[in-house]
């Protein structure tokens, strides 16, 4: 993979790009984190593994190219929750979206397809905390202002990601990456170069508990939904 060319200094006028909050104590925190997490989370992956083995035909993980830290791309491990080579065929998940495998649409609701990324978090290419990476695509067409948001670990969770948890349901049936380049992108960025121009401890750990009280909020509707069915 290239490196993609960096600019000289970050484009806004304010707190500098890289704080000692985020290029080490962040990053220490993380990697204790992830370390105390790790073997939960592997009592929940192992038989997440499994299923998604026996549930269609593939590989268990499914390691994608996305933008990352100053510009470095990285391979971002989830469970595999679409058939294989769904990308081939549009890179956003629509609602209903056939291509997604019945693990998936559970894990995907839940965010448990996520759980791998512990390992990128341990290698440094993410954070709990930060913009979500994107695909190169995306990243590639930044504008000068937009650049900022390359300068901080991309993260599991953020800001963009609690607005838009149901971005299925946004971007709807009939052509999901128009409207999520028209309808959600925008705003995405938007948040995302909030979060880089203010990433502090206290807002990190205000969106990483807002995150699991929304995953846990997902797992009561699922719960209601399956009561009443």
């Amino acid at each position: 993979m290239g490196k993609s060319e960096l600019p000289k200094e970050p484009y806004w006028d304010g707190p500098l790009s890289h704080p000692f909050y985020s290029k080490v104590v962040k990053r220490v925190l993380d990697f204790l984190l992830a370390l105390i997490l790790l073997v939960p989370a592997l009592i929940v992956m192992i038989p997440l593994a499994v299923w998604v083995k026996l549930d269609s035909k593939g590989p268990v993980f499914y390691r994608a190219v996305r933008g990352g830290y100053h510009n470095q791309p990285f391979r971002i491990f989830k469970f595999r929750s679409m058939v294989v080579d769904a990308d081939k065929t549009g890179g956003c998940t629509a609602k209903n979206d056939d291509r997604v495998t019945r693990a998936g649409r559970v894990m995907r609701r839940l965010k448990l397809d996520e759980l791998p990324q512990l390992f990128n978090i341990l290698k440094g290419d993410m954070s709990f905390v930060g913009p979500r990476p994107e695909l190169l695509l995306y990243t590639e067409q930044y504008t000068e202002e937009q650049q900022c948001i390359m300068w901080v670990r991309p993260g599991i969770t953020d800001r963009s990601s609690i607005v838009y948890i149901s971005q299925d349901e946004i971007v709807g049936e009939e052509d999901p990456v128009a409207n999520f380049e028209r309808l959600i992108l925008p705003e995405k960025n938007r948040l995302r170069v909030e979060y880089a121009k203010s990433q502090s401890f206290k807002l990190d750990a205000e969106l990483f508990f807002e995150t699991i009280k929304g995953v846990f909020h997902k797992a009561e509707d699922m719960r209601k939904e399956k009561r009443n069915s």
